[in-house]
């Protein structure tokens, strides 16, 4: 069978899960990582047949791509802000909202030497970008599992970044020295229990719930936890930075408020979604 032949086939056969041009960038990214093919190299190469040990590899993923698992957990990457990071199952897979988080922070922080604090860091993507784009930053990041701790540590080696990984709870004060940082930021759990039943399906089955659910009954659990440790860590002056559940956006700016941080703001997302809110201690 060609190798045009068999992009078409499937095609057809992820017609059930993805669209056709999903299913195109599926099948182009696979062939990149399994062959070190380009766009190019598959158009030249489209009348050529595809070996059997090719079409092997290449049926076992699609047939976990059936089955909703995500293809950057199949292939044990992803690609988000101009990185390659390590992604597995104990680590949740970098969205691009997170990354419009990462260019807030850079276009509002031009000093050099900033001391910067990312809690609940996971795979470590936003301590990575941050001291890959900040000048000369000092970055610490803080997590509670020791599996995603690791998976981010390997990803600061591969991204030749110096970074001080802390195992701790947020939810519990952080054993960090007070008034020492520049920048706090967080991407914490955030999503509701109630709404998993209009979340996908690659989502709910692959993803760690601990990373990404909250009670109903205290949403902004891990917000108050963050806001009480970041006025003790953060200098005078320093800034907060949170990703948020644009349904609680009104709630979580009247309690930062109450909490005593000042320039409480609420900013939009690309899709005009309430996901970030920003904010600064006392001078």
């Amino acid at each position: 069978m060609t190798l045009n032949s068999y992009i078409k086939s499937n095609i057809t056969r992820l017609a059930p899960v993805y669209d056709t041009s999903e299913s195109r960038w599926l099948i182009r990214i696979i062939l990149e990582k399994l062959k070190g093919w380009s766009q190019t190299d598959i158009m030249i190469k489209g009348d050529q047949d595809v070996s059997a040990e090719l079409q092997f590899s290449i049926d076992a993923i699609i047939a976990r791509l059936l089955r909703n698992e995500p293809i950057q957990y199949i292939l044990g990457e992803t690609y988000w802000h101009g990185l390659t990071l390590k992604v597995t199952p104990a680590v949740l897979i970098p969205r691009v909202e997170t990354s419009e988080l990462v260019d807030i922070i850079v276009n509002e922080n031009k000093s050099k030497d900033l001391a910067v604090l990312d809690m609940c860091t996971g795979s470590g993507c936003i301590a990575i970008a941050l001291a890959r784009t900040l000048p000369f930053p000092t970055v610490t990041g803080v997590d509670i599992s020791e599996d995603a701790l690791h998976i981010a540590g390997e990803n600061a080696a591969l991204c030749k970044v110096k970074i001080h990984f802390l195992k701790s709870d947020v939810l519990k004060p952080i054993n960090l020295p007070e008034k020492s940082y520049d920048i706090i930021v967080s991407n914490p759990p955030y999503i509701a229990l109630s709404e998993m039943s209009v979340m996908d399906a690659n989502v709910l089955d692959y993803e760690p719930h601990s990373a990404l659910f909250v009670p109903d009954d205290n949403p902004l659990e891990f917000y108050r936890a963050i806001s009480s440790s970041s006025l003790r860590l953060a200098k005078p002056g320093g800034k907060m930075y949170l990703e948020i559940n644009p349904l609680f956006s009104g709630q979580l700016r009247d309690m930062l408020k109450s909490d005593g941080w000042e320039d409480v703001t609420i900013i939009k997302d690309m899709h005009g979604k309430d996901r970030f809110i920003s904010a600064h201690t006392a001078l």
